[in-house]
């Protein structure tokens, strides 16, 4: 099924970065196939179904594309400039003037207004630790959350920090004291969409999202 804000000019943008080395398959949660979704406000997984398609050259269109850039990179970083000129690429409200934008996924990888340096794709990555931690290992020393925040590059008091608010959030730590902190709102949202679900699925998805931050 064809995305509402899908266009076949972007098969353009998806061949230049299935070509940047290393040349192939970028993975799902990509730095660089994010910032195109951001960009586009196509989803990462339709935009990376499209480049499934495009490595397999299955219609008229794809195969004619490969002909046109395929070994002519310069001929395709012209026409991306080119196509990202006309199409406003940086100024959104040309971009999308006249068409409704229901922002979705875009919004878990922006900064969060009470913390620059969290996004809400950071405190899934947390929150999956907090499943994998005891309350007393929730600390700045624990391997793991250091590991976790130089992968981040934040610091590990700011993991561990979140990962206090997360405990407020557990409905299986009856936590019956008092906290004030900005991060409770965010912390909750994505407890409600992942903390009562299969730990499977959060965990699978935290895979995922590692290679965001490499």
């Amino acid at each position: 099924m064809t995305h509402p804000l899908w266009n076949d000019e972007y098969w353009l943008l998806l061949l230049q970065l299935y070509l940047k080395k290393p040349v192939g398959m970028k993975p799902f949660y990509s730095r660089q196939l994010v910032d195109l979704s951001l960009e586009t406000h196509v989803p990462p997984r339709y935009l990376y179904n499209q480049m499934f398609r495009l490595r397999h050259s299955d219609s008229p269109l794809l195969h004619l594309l490969w002909e046109t850039y395929g070994k002519q990179p310069k001929k395709l970083a012209d026409d991306v400039k080119k196509l990202k000129r006309m199409k406003g690429f940086g100024k959104s409200e040309k971009f999308y003037d006249g068409v409704e934008i229901k922002e979705t996924f875009e919004k878990d990888f922006r900064p969060l207004p009470q913390n620059k340096q969290l996004k809400p794709v950071m405190l899934i990555m947390i929150l999956d630790l907090y499943f994998r931690l005891t309350p007393i290992t929730m600390s700045p020393e624990t391997p793991e959350v250091r590991q976790l925040a130089k992968l981040m590059h934040i610091t590990p008091q700011l993991v561990a920090d979140v990962m206090d608010v997360f405990q407020f959030c557990d409905p299986y730590l009856n936590r019956d004291d008092m906290i004030i902190n900005p991060l409770l709102l965010p912390c909750q949202e994505i407890w409600n969409r992942y903390g009562n679900d299969n730990p499977e699925t959060l965990s699978a998805l935290a895979a995922q999202l590692r290679d965001y931050f490499k």
